[in-house]
Order: C-alpha cells, then sequence, then structure tokens
C-alpha cells in the first residue's frame, strides 16, 4: 500500500481545517483541505485578479529565508503523517519553487496561538507548478496539526496528509461508538476493487453527500464478488451495522454478508456476524446483530458488486 492509499487526515468531510495563515490576499486558505480535486476556468476573475481554487498569498517585496508565508491545519482525526500531497495544480506562473511541512501535538482543543513544539515532517523541499508534488514522512510520532511553509509566497491548491488515526483510548472504552470509523482509528486496510473510489470513503463522517462520496466497485463479469476488510479502531462486541446504499440506485449490491474475526489471517477464525442478507437500492439498512464474540477485523461481502455509501459497526470495545 503506497501512502496516498491511506486516508487523508486533512480532509474536510473528515473535519479537517485551516485554522491560520499569514496572508490570504489572492485565494482563501480554506480551499486547501476541500476533497475535491481543484478546478480552473480562464473567465474567472475577481476584483483581485485572477480566482484561484486554492490558496494563494500576495507576492513579497522583502526577502529572507526567515521570510515566508505560511497556513496551519487542524487535522480532521489526529494520527501518524505517512506522507504529504502538496498540489499546485493550476498554479503555472505563481507557485512557491519550496515547501516544508511541520507537525505538532496539542491536546484538547487549542487556539491557534497555542500550538508548540513544531517538528519537521517534510524539509524544505524543491516543488514543480501544476503538479501533485508527493513527500514521504518518516517521522511517525502522533500529529494534531500540521503547518505549510511557502518559501517564499505563492498558490497551492490542495494540501493532502495520508496517514493513520491514532485516537484518543478516552473516546472508545466504557461507551458504544462506531467501532469502524476512520474518525476513531478505522482503517480499511484491504478491498477486491476500489474502480470507482477509495474503501475509506465507506467510514467516513457523516451522510455521504453524492454517489461519488461512497465506493464503488467496477462491474464483475465472472461468478465471483466483491469485499472490503475494515480494520476497526478496537476489538470490540458489535451490536448494530449500518449498510448504506443511499445514492445508489442502479449499481446497489443485491444483497451483503458480513462476517469478523481477532486473526484475519486464519480462515477457520471468522465467524458470522449478519449472515448473507438482499439488499435495496438508496436505503440505510439496520441490523441488530446476536454475536458476542469479540472481533479486530470485519469483512464485508457484496454481492456480487456494486455500490455503498456508508459502513457503521456500532459497538462496544473490549
Amino acid at each position: 500500500m503506497t501512502f496516498t492509499e491511506l486516508p487523508d487526515l486533512a480532509s474536510r468531510p473528515l473535519g479537517g481545517g485551516v485554522v491560520d495563515a499569514n496572508d490570504e490576499f489572492f485565494a482563501a486558505r480554506d480551499n486547501l483541505v476541500n476533497p475535491e480535486p481543484s478546478t480552473f476556468e480562464t473567465w474567472t476573475f475577481g476584483p483581485k485578479g485572477k480566482v484561484y481554487d486554492g490558496w494563494e498569498t500576495r507576492r513579497r517585496r522583502t526577502l529572507g529565508d526567515d521570510l515566508h508565508d505560511w497556513a496551519v491545519v487542524r487535522l480532521g482525526a489526529p494520527g501518524a503523517v505517512h506522507g504529504v500531497v502538496v498540489d499546485t495544480a493550476h498554479f503555472t506562473g505563481n507557485y512557491p519553487p519550496h515547501v516544508s511541512v511541520d507537525g505538532c501535538e496539542v491536546a484538547g482543543h487549542p487556539a491557534p496561538t497555542a500550538l508548540t513544539g513544531w517538528f519537521p515532517l517534510v524539509e524544505r523541499s524543491a516543488v514543480k507548478g501544476d503538479t501533485r508534488n508527493l513527500f514521504e514522512v518518516t517521522d511517525h510520532r502522533r500529529v494534531t496539526h500540521v503547518r505549510l511553509n511557502i518559501f517564499p509566497d505563492g498558490g497551492v491548491a490542495r494540501l493532502r496528509v495520508h496517514g493513520v488515526v491514532e485516537p484518543d483510548p478516552a473516546l472508545l472504552h466504557g461507551m458504544t461508538v462506531d467501532l469502524a470509523a476512520l474518525e476513531l482509528g478505522g482503517l480499511v486496510v484491504d478491498c477486491s476493487n476500489r474502480f470507482y473510489g477509495s474503501a475509506n470513503n465507506l467510514i467516513l463522517p457523516g451522510q455521504a453527500r453524492v454517489m461519488g462520496d461512497g465506493w464503488e466497485t467496477a462491474r464483475r463479469r465472472d461468478d465471483g464478488n466483491d469485499w472490503v476488510l475494515v480494520r476497526l479502531a478496537a476489538p470490540g462486541t458489535i451490536r448494530l451495522a449500518e449498510l448504506d446504499t443511499t445514492h445508489f440506485k442502479g449499481n446497489a449490491p443485491g444483497a451483503a454478508r458480513l462476517r469478523g474475526t481477532l486473526d484475519p489471517s486464519s480462515e477457520s477464525a471468522w465467524f458470522d456476524l449478519l449472515p448473507r442478507v438482499d439488499l435495496q437500492p438508496d436505503t440505510r439498512h439496520r441490523f441488530r446483530l446476536d454475536s458476542t464474540t469479540p472481533a479486530s477485523h470485519v469483512r464485508l461481502d457484496v454481492y456480487p458488486d456494486g455500490g455503498m455509501a456508508r459502513l457503521r459497526l456500532f459497538g462496544e470495545a473490549v
């Protein structure tokens, strides 16, 4: 698995947000964490010039190694960063020639001025314009915020911070939660097919807005079926499953099955959570589960193929 297949911890749908920036004269900082790819229209001009779908600062007239522009992003979920994408899409004559990325971990809900303990995730590096610039991160300390530094100024369309969620254990134990939730540490670790989108969309917060917010496979032309393997945020007992096919009307699976295990490497260790059941298009299906056996991983099988908006697995961590 490459780092770009891991969840984007900075994504707006996950709860990420740009909480501070020293300048956003030409284009708003909030665009950095929008989930959609940046767009460009030649005719869109405003009172400050060309309207860009990204973050763009004014031209600096005072230069120096310590003088540069920056934006601070609160991650939607804290975690270990495995890679960063600095996307300069559509910025051709106004992109920053160099960038760096810092991280920090601060508990609670700090104001931007309270963020301290910054350390480098990506050292100062050259970037290209109109390009997805990829940087692997080897320091996997837990972070709650990242800071994008651009040298000396310019525009960046999107910032992607790919990694693995590391939740606060206090959010899991002693209560019923969605053990599959990405924001709590759930992760899709494998799937049969991701032709139309990331399977991690299944465990994002909130309801899917459109069909593209979910997971959809290519059409199968054999006698097999598609599946997703989810590592839960913590091992637990699952009481309620929600299989949501909202927006999938002509392409929902005909049926689904859920199995759980504490040892995904052993075929004999798997047990049924929800036997194969028919599904309806564009419907939030909820099923009470009878199993009292804890699981650390859950496999969703869909028959034979199709798309699903969300998967929720409510229970208690053990």
